[in-house]
């Protein structure tokens, strides 16, 4: 059988897709058997010609692509101890999903609930402002990403992403993932697609347990031989031994850093970023990038950087038609992330807008220090937000001007859990604020409206990515701990869903190496 492939095939607005195929028709001098669309992008560049970009691909003959199946663990190899995967994120949950691919059945725990009763509890916390450390935006079943906008688009190149989007797919996310240039799932399709993953888990022969914590590891003659996991709901306790144990913990895991830390697991101080998210009126952003055109398509996203300052700024995890969420996970603290369904039709967009921090901003030695740094930041946001979990937010152009705001133009926060006319100023450290006013002006020339003066500033964005990284070695393996497989965004190997996910698959395949030896 021949395979076709024809690149960068345009198509107007007001053409339908079913003329890609009448194209593969007459490049075969017949009906294709096999169509499939491989890429799609928007070309933008000329607000009054946009169109629509494909790569297609395509053949006379039937086609089918066949699943390879990963080699299984012999007979007698099978681990006689437990192989325990804390976290349940997607490197969690990928992990578990390729540990049973290998002939494993692993124990998978989550300190959170699961996401039925997770999502009852964010918005009593929104409703209440009271606070459960256990779950949260942050933690519970399918990690921070649960509630984000289920982006897919990645920076990395790992060949393991291809496999990432399959089995999104397999488990009921849009097939569209596997061909759009930013893919997105929305976080509406994300608490289903974690459910079906967690009943095909249990449905394998694996386990899944919710409101448990890692409390403790054991280890003896530099191997991790023992876990000690409590209920977060009454608090009993229990110790397991294991084969191995894959921390996939996420970048919010801050009690268990300082655990692991004093049991031995090495790891370093890591650079990360810090800043606000930053609304604007979402037909505005569209105007801006797509002109009136904008009307006929998907709601319209930005990236964007700065180097106007010494410290670079940038924008990151942009949600059109999306909602700023109350991310905290600890008392104390406001801390805000993005979030949007599949849909995107809020009438806010928001990025986070964040500057660069580096160990020179941590004053301090201790691999936690930039846990310390963000903790500064939440905590001063929490009392500038009015001590309640409100939000300090600001208009851009009083921000500009270092004045206090006092009421909101055409642009209103969507923060959930309140919030409160703020000074940035007494959030932010002086650098991250001083490069985010010459970021705002900067990126203006770029997105026209970017410096809007009714945008509005909403603090702190702190959770990033993880302040620490937990070196392993060749093996995958923790250097100073055998057993244990530092995993995804957490452990400082992963920076979003897909790259999470796919280091989530690589670990659960070092694993596998181990025990074949």
């Amino acid at each position: 059988m021949s395979l076709h492939t024809l690149s960068d095939v345009k198509l107007p607005l007001d053409k339908d897709e079913s003329e890609l195929i009448k194209l593969a028709a007459k490049k075969l001098g017949r009906q294709p058997a096999y169509f499939a669309i491989k890429k799609k992008s928007l070309d933008a560049r000329n607000k009054r010609d946009v169109r629509f970009v494909y790569t297609i691909e395509f053949s006379a003959d039937k086609y089918e692509e066949k699943e390879e199946t990963p080699e299984r663990l012999p007979q007698g190899k099978t681990p006689e101890k437990t192989v325990l995967v804390v976290g349940s994120g997607p490197a969690g949950l990928f992990c578990a999903l390729r540990l049973l691919k290998r002939g494993i059945t692993p124990l998978v725990i989550e300190r959170g609930a699961a996401v039925e009763e997770r999502e009852r509890k964010i918005h009593s916390f929104f409703d209440t402002r009271k606070l459960d450390c256990e779950t949260n935006v942050q933690f519970g079943e399918g990690g921070a990403g649960t509630f984000s906008d289920g982006k897919l688009n990645t920076q990395t190149h790992s060949p393991l992403n291809g496999e990432v989007l399959k089995t999104f797919v397999r488990f009921g996310a849009p097939e569209e993932i596997l061909w759009l240039n930013k893919p997105h799932i929305g976080s509406d399709n994300l608490k289903k697609i974690v459910k079906n993953m967690r009943e095909y888990i249990l449905a394998q022969g694996g386990q899944v347990r919710f409101h448990t914590r890692l409390e403790d590891i054991c280890v003896k003659n530099g191997r991790a031989v023992s876990a000690t996991l409590t209920d977060t709901k009454n608090g009993g306790r229990e110790t397991l031994d294991i084969s191995a144990l894959v921390l996939a913990v996420g970048h919010s895991a801050r009690d268990t850093f300082e655990k692991l830390l004093a049991r031995g697991v090495a790891m370093r101080q890591k650079d990360f970023a810090v800043g606000v998210r930053i609304e604007h009126s979402q037909e505005k952003i569209g105007f801006a990038q797509y002109g009136e055109a904008y009307k006929r398509l998907p709601a319209a996203d930005y990236k964007l950087v700065s180097h106007a300052s010494e410290r670079a700024a940038f924008t990151f995890c942009m949600c059109p038609g999306g909602l700023v969420m109350p991310a905290t996970s600890e008392d104390g603290g406001v801390v805000t992330n993005g979030m949007s369904n599949y849909a995107r039709n809020e009438r806010n967009a928001n990025s986070a807008l964040i500057a660069q921090v580096t160990r020179a901003d941590f004053k301090s030695d201790s691999p936690l220090a930039g846990v310390e740094f963000q903790r500064m930041i939440e905590r001063a946001a929490y009392k500038a937000g009015g001590g309640n979990y409100g939000a300090p937010v600001q208009l851009v152009g009083d921000f500009l001007r270092d004045r206090v705001s006092d009421k909101f133009g055409e642009v209103t926060p969507s923060y959930a859990a309140g919030t409160a006319f703020a000074d940035m100023r007494a959030v932010l450290p002086d650098g991250v604020a001083s490069a985010l006013k010459c970021a705002i002006a900067d990126m203006d020339r770029r997105l026209r409206g970017f410096a809007d003066p009714n945008a509005v500033l909403t603090a702190a964005e702190t959770r990033t990515s993880s302040p620490v990284r937990m070196e392993r070695d060749e093996t995958l393996q923790s250097v100073s701990v055998k057993g244990l497989y530092p995993c995804g965004e957490g452990a400082g190997y992963a920076g979003g869903i897909t790259s999470s996910a796919a280091d989530g698959i690589r670990i659960a395949d070092a694993v596998f190496a181990e025990f074949l030896r």
